[in-house]
């Protein structure tokens, strides 16, 4: 289906509301009437624009579950890992030990969920991530992890062939070193190789801000286009320094930089045109399908803001967990049994899980940033630049 709207992403999003802890310390086990389910992320970091739309999405899913007055209902408890994984593991196993999560949604990022996912493999807490894309999350054997995105090989697949349908001979890819961004690049270097696509790769200093090395590389190598694996905060400093320093190629990043911190951090005018892939579906229209419109305007009318990154899979991952308590199922290893026979339609995709816990069925859409929004222009099959 060919896909096409656009995005609103609003500018003041990192300044919603966030959570930083639940709504009390009463734990949750699975034994009473109300079970927890903890959601992990970056709620108050550089990068929280990227995680605060899953959790308000999950949120969302909850509190409308609970207003059916089910016979067992749930309490979201929130862990602000800031993005770092040495919090995340402190706060994974106080998650466990104390709180006595059933399930966790998340943890947002790759790095984090790499140090997260072993304390709960062992705990025995299923979780679903509506985020994490690196590869090798899912190789690890894992009988308890999930995730409703699809992965980086997916992604760089999808970025690759739509760098080559739109002309692209020499590609230069740029990551922040970090799991998540050099994974990523890493891929899309195979993948675009795999397509007779010349390329050259850099990495830059994440906690930076002077990137007139990499700039004055790519300058020389003159590609028609430059990829960037890692998040917003730091894309929209080398989109900026890319423009400012003569670049007049395509420049393009993936679902980490599908915020409006990307264009406040370029500048409306450097960041125009910006391309940006990402396994996350953003269809505020509702052209996928009809639970897409209806999820959109909900979430609207409780935050006061479009869907963005992310909204549609923290819903549909906590919806995951719904699903299997709705049926009965309030133990951790309960859950997680459920889980390996869900088939639902979400508000974004089709949930189904395969036996290393991805979506059966994967998708990658690209976004170009037009003005101050940013712009669905479809699958990564079909799509087209318009500048």
């Amino acid at each position: 289906m060919r896909i096409a709207g656009a995005v609103v992403v609003s500018a003041t999003l990192a300044l919603s509301a966030v959570a930083c802890g639940g709504d009390d310390d009463k734990g949750g086990s699975g034994g009473g009437d109300e079970v927890t389910i903890g959601f992990m992320g970056d709620l108050t970091g550089e990068n929280s624009g990227l995680v605060i739309p899953p959790k308000q999405g999950a949120q969302l899913a909850i509190d409308q579950y609970n207003a059916t007055n089910p016979k067992v209902k749930i309490k979201l408890k929130t862990y602000d890992s800031q993005g770092k994984a040495e919090q995340a593991t402190t706060q994974a196993q106080g998650a466990v030990k104390e709180d006595k999560i059933v399930g966790l949604i998340g943890p947002a990022f790759s790095g984090e969920s790499e140090s997260v996912d072993p304390i709960l493999e062992e705990a025995k807490i299923p979780s679903v991530s509506p985020s994490a894309t690196s590869i090798e999350l899912a190789e690890k054997g894992r009988k308890f992890w999930h995730r409703v995105v699809a992965d980086d090989a997916v992604q760089s697949a999808g970025a690759a062939n739509f760098l080559v349908n739109s002309g692209a001979k020499k590609l230069y890819l740029v990551s922040d070193n970090q799991a998540y961004g050099k994974g990523l690049t890493d891929a899309i270097a195979k993948a675009a190789g795999a397509k007779s696509v010349e390329t050259k790769s850099d990495a830059v200093d994440d906690k930076a801000t002077d990137y007139s090395s990499t700039v004055n590389k790519i300058n020389q190598y003159k590609p028609d286009a430059v990829y960037f694996g890692g998040y917003y905060a730091v894309a929209g400093r080398l989109f900026k320094q890319l423009r400012e320093g003569g670049y007049k190629g395509k420049m393009m990043s993936g679902d980490g930089s599908v915020a409006a911190g990307l264009i406040e951090g370029a500048g409306e005018a450097n960041a125009k045109g910006a391309l940006l892939s990402c396994g996350c579906l953003i269809d505020a229209s509702g052209k996928t399908n009809a639970k897409a419109k209806k999820f959109a305007d909900d979430y609207k009318a409780k935050y006061n803001s479009e869907v963005a990154i992310y909204s549609t899979e923290g819903f549909d991952a906590a919806t995951a967990f719904i699903e299997a308590i709705k049926a009965g199922k309030t133990k951790p290893e309960e859950i997680n049994e459920f889980l390996k026979t869900e088939d639902f339609q979400g508000v974004g995709k089709q949930i189904k899980f395969d036996a290393k816990g991805e979506l059966a069925a994967q998708d990658i859409f690209i976004y170009e940033v037009q003005g101050n929004k940013i712009v669905l222009l479809g699958n990564s099959g079909e799509a087209k630049a318009t500048s």
